[in-house]
């Protein structure tokens, strides 16, 4: 039987590419805004296109934050894409740290230090050897389109903690930022691994097999 996976459908996201990606890796995939639907699915996946703020302002409004928090702490998988990772920080350079991010980890999102921004296109992976679910990636390109990202190593400032540490791996586009972070049941990735090509579905595979 095929897992189910929700995308969360909060009016700001890139909805069908990823939903069409995710069902050709194998998985049965639902757009949906119910909250119930979405604690209740093996797995969630909270793209974003846009501003930090437009999509802060749609997750809130459907009550994402209190919904991934919940997940997370029975141990049930969150995927974030693009804007999707950037969320999951405290806040974003983008409207001057005026809007709450998710928070998960003791970060800011920053405008890239860059000669041409936005990123966009296909840049290489630096993957740790800590990486799980990118393992073997290192030196893959994937697919970006972005002006801001995280520029911190969130297991750096988490500080002494008995919760798993967060594994980020790399991409440089003038300065070094995050291009993804393995942190027990939650995933973010600042790429589009839909827009990636096989290396891109590959990680879905990946995500979709080890669903709990």
């Amino acid at each position: 039987m095929k897992p189910k996976v929700a995308i969360v459908d909060y009016g700001a996201g890139n909805l069908h590419s990823v939903a069409n990606a995710l069902a050709y890796v194998g998985a049965e995939v639902q757009v949906t805004a119910d909250f119930g639907e979405l604690i209740d699915t093996r797995g969630v996946i909270v793209p974003g296109v846009g501003t930090f703020a437009h999509c802060m302002d749609g997750l809130n409004a459907a009550y994402i934050p209190r919904l991934v928090e919940r997940r997370l702490a029975g141990g049930r998988a969150v995927l974030g894409i693009c804007i999707g990772l950037q969320v999951m920080a405290e806040a974003s350079a983008e409207d001057d740290y005026a809007t709450a991010g998710m928070g998960q980890w003791p970060v800011r999102v920053e405008r890239l230090r860059a000669p041409v921004v936005p990123h966009m296109g296909w840049t290489k992976l630096q993957v740790p050897p800590a990486a799980k679910l990118l393992a073997g990636m290192d030196g893959e390109r994937m697919y970006f389109l972005h002006s801001y990202a995280i520029t911190t190593d969130p297991a750096a400032v988490m500080g002494e903690s008995k919760t798993t540490k967060p594994v980020a791996t790399w991409a440089h586009h003038g300065t070094p930022f995050v291009a993804a972070i393995e942190n027990g049941p939650l995933t973010a990735m600042q790429f589009h691994p839909e827009k990636s090509g096989d290396a891109g579905l590959e990680i879905l595979t990946r995500w979709v097999k080890q669903l709990p």
